[in-house]
């Protein structure tokens, strides 16, 4: 599994962030990952309007190891 981790931190108080992720199947490589991860945060991002994303990266995970 490869999961998209990134930092969120809220707009209004930029020193309140939280550590997150979102999920890809199996299929998905992190090459595939890092190519897509800018319109995945982007949707994200747009669904989440009072937080902005600080910084990012994919990584494989075992399934009990991810976060969400």
């Amino acid at each position: 599994m490869i999961e998209l981790m990134f930092v969120a931190c809220l707009s209004a108080q930029p020193t309140a962030c939280q550590d997150r992720s979102l999920l890809f199947t199996d299929d998905v490589s992190v090459m595939t990952c890092m190519m897509a991860a800018q319109a995945e945060l982007a949707r994200w991002a747009r669904n989440h309007p009072a937080q902005q994303v600080r910084r990012w990266t994919c990584r494989h995970v075992a399934e009990g190891n991810a976060r969400a």
